[in-house]
């Protein structure tokens, strides 16, 4: 299972940690009795449980990826959610996988208001799965140009142009949806090799900026 991190600030520092330390690990302090400002919160993960979610770009390690790894240098599939929390992506035909999404990064692809398309959601995703495009007899799988990640994106053009809306290119998507989130984790998973290894990381505390009176 994951740990969390948490993250306190004490004599100007920002530290984060996997436990809470009797003294601080920058002055050696107490910290007993600090202010409210300064009480240790967990940090919010970058990974949700796919199986969980409803409605959302999931990327998770390929099956391959054994050490469960989401860095450039490995392999990542995508897939999208339905109302249900299921999973649909392409390689060998359009498949529902049961298991293996429990630790992914989700791209939320529809607002909770949004009650029209959540109605339609499941709908518009069984009937474009089902299409000869993604029928493996027709279309085999292409690591580069027909593959989980084609599916996707197709699929969310599809219900763009179904809801009246601009379709995305490619680099678009990726751009806008894919790379924050992979920052984020990446930031995050720098964060906990660190700690790992060290048991604290701390930085210089930012101070708020004051508006010029």
């Amino acid at each position: 299972m994951e740990r969390s991190v948490i993250h306190l600030t004490h004599c100007q520092k920002e530290i984060f940690c996997f436990s809470v330390p009797e003294v601080c690990p920058s002055c050696g302090e107490e910290l007993k009795g600090r202010r409210l400002q300064e009480a240790p919160v967990s940090l919010p993960s970058p990974f949700t449980d796919g199986h969980k979610t409803s409605c959302c770009l999931l990327v998770a390690p390929a099956h391959n990826n054994l050490d469960r790894d989401f860095s450039g240098t490995s392999d990542l599939h995508t897939g999208i959610s339905n109302t249900k929390g299921m999973k649909i992506w392409v390689q060998d035909g359009v498949r529902r996988d049961q298991s293996g999404w429990a630790l992914c990064v989700s791209v939320p692809l529809v607002r909770p208001d949004m009650f029209h398309l959540l109605a339609q959601w499941d709908q518009y995703l069984e009937r474009f799965s089902e299409g000869p495009t993604w029928d493996p007899v027709w279309h085999k799988f292409h690591e580069d140009e027909h593959n989980c990640f084609s599916f996707c994106l197709q699929f969310l053009n599809s219900v763009l142009e179904l809801e009246g809306q601009g379709i995305l290119t490619r680099e678009e998507f990726t751009q806008s949806f894919i790379l924050p989130r992979m920052r984020r984790v990446s930031k995050y998973t720098t964060l906990i090799q660190h700690l790992q290894k060290h048991q604290y990381y701390m930085v210089d505390r930012q101070e708020e900026s004051t508006p010029n009176s």
